[in-house]
């Protein structure tokens, strides 16, 4: 924290503390065996130490606390918590006291006084005190500025501040990735998988309280962070949910559309938002910081004007015996479509129904099932391939290969 003093000597002295949390006392301890020249002085010596824990003196953990030797570091979601004390050093009173405190940071300026009254008068050796909190909410340079203003006896006004200026670091790195779901049915659902790594870049070790995502309203979630047994679920991380110096943890989450916003294909493409995630933890002796990252997005497939998907198939078929499908066919654009099915055979699969057939008008976001049936005459795992849709309004063509795969015997 660095302090610009003022020039001018005033009747009132400032004085601005951080307000932290002790720290447990370490020391280091000394043994020695019996047999060595000291014998067991060592072992009397930590005896008698008041610091050590009785029965385990050999351990660096002490009992008692220590407190801040200095202003220590201040990380983002943190509580920043000041002492400012106004001590009147003169001999005469001082009247009509006001004690200001702002946050300067690199965006805004906050007033963090908890009143805005002024003091009547202030007695020689007396002082005001006032404890000032705030929740850390932006990283780099942040300004303490303190300001007080009094009247002395002679009715002269005066005016001074002091400036406290410290940096505020980053304590997670956060990193996000997302996946689209494969399903045999077809090769992209609309499930999302979003993995978040975090690491802890502190030099000090973190109780991970809470990790959890809250989606946006388009989508449902389900955590994939625990391990369902006969009782209750259990963390994939063990009981003791701790994240030491630059260890990183993967989290993953399944989101799935809300089936009113999954019925209409045109909503979700393009660029959504999938929710922000919400991260509590403790140091030290319970001091507790919490982070909440920006709203995420990610970029939907683009299934084109026209999705064709698998809806039921069966999982093996007979040789050269005709079996059934269902698909569903989605107007992703934004304009009504009237499409014409054709069916191509392959080497291995071939078609049964005729070819070129109308599927009728279909309008935007709406689907349509359609039943097939089909047959091969190959054995072995087969691709279902050849199928085309073609727009009668546009004369344009969208083809499908691999649209699936069955285990033909």
């Amino acid at each position: 924290m660095e302090v610009n003093q003022a020039k001018q000597e005033h009747l009132l002295a400032l004085k601005v503390m951080r307000l932290t949390k002790p720290t447990l006392f370490t020391n280091m301890p000394v043994t020695c065996e019996d047999r060595d020249l000291p014998g067991d002085l060592f072992g009397r010596l930590m005896k008698e130490d008041p610091c050590t824990i009785k029965g385990a003196e050999a351990l660096m953990l002490g009992e008692m606390l220590t407190l801040p030797q200095n202003f220590g570091n201040i990380f983002l979601g943190e509580t920043f918590s000041s002492y400012i004390s106004v001590h009147n050093d003169s001999s005469q009173v001082v009247k009509d006291i006001l004690v200001k405190a702002d946050l300067q940071t690199s965006s805004q300026r906050l007033n963090l006084s908890a009143s805005n009254n002024a003091v009547t008068e202030l007695k020689p050796e007396s002082c005001v005190d006032d404890v000032i909190h705030h929740e850390v909410k932006e990283i780099g340079t942040h300004i303490l500025v303190c300001a007080v203003s009094y009247t002395t006896q002679a009715g002269e006004k005066l005016y001074f501040r002091k400036f406290f200026k410290f940096q505020v670091l980053k304590p997670l790195d956060v990193k996000t990735k997302f996946y689209n779901a494969e399903s045999d049915l077809s090769s992209v659902t609309d499930e999302v998988f979003l993995e978040a790594q975090i690491q802890n870049i502190t030099t000090s070790s973190m109780f991970m309280e809470k990790v959890s995502l809250e989606p946006s309203m388009m989508y449902n979630i389900a955590e994939l962070n625990t391990v369902e047994t006969e009782d209750e679920g259990t963390s994939t991380f063990g009981k003791m949910s701790y994240l030491q110096p630059m260890d990183t943890r993967q989290y993953l989450y399944c989101l799935k559309p809300k089936p009113e916003f999954a019925e209409k294909a045109g909503i979700i493409k393009g660029v959504t938002v999938i929710g922000k995630l919400d991260i509590v933890w403790k140091t030290n002796l319970g001091e507790r910081g919490r982070l909440q990252t920006s709203q995420l997005q990610r970029m939907a497939p683009g299934y084109g004007d026209v999705r064709l998907s698998l809806e039921m198939i069966p999982d093996t078929v007979n040789l050269e015996e005709p079996f059934d499908i269902t698909c569903k066919i989605t107007n992703c654009s934004e304009r009504t479509m009237d499409l014409v099915l054709e069916m191509c055979n392959t080497c291995s699969i071939h078609w049964c129904g005729v070819s070129g057939r109308q599927l009728g008008k279909v309008s935007p976001s709406a689907s349509l099932a359609l039943p097939l049936k089909l047959l091969s005459s190959v054995q072995g795992l087969q691709s279902i391939s050849g199928l085309r849709l073609t727009d009668s309004f546009l004369k344009r063509t969208y083809e499908y290969d691999d649209i699936a795969q069955t285990q033909s015997q």
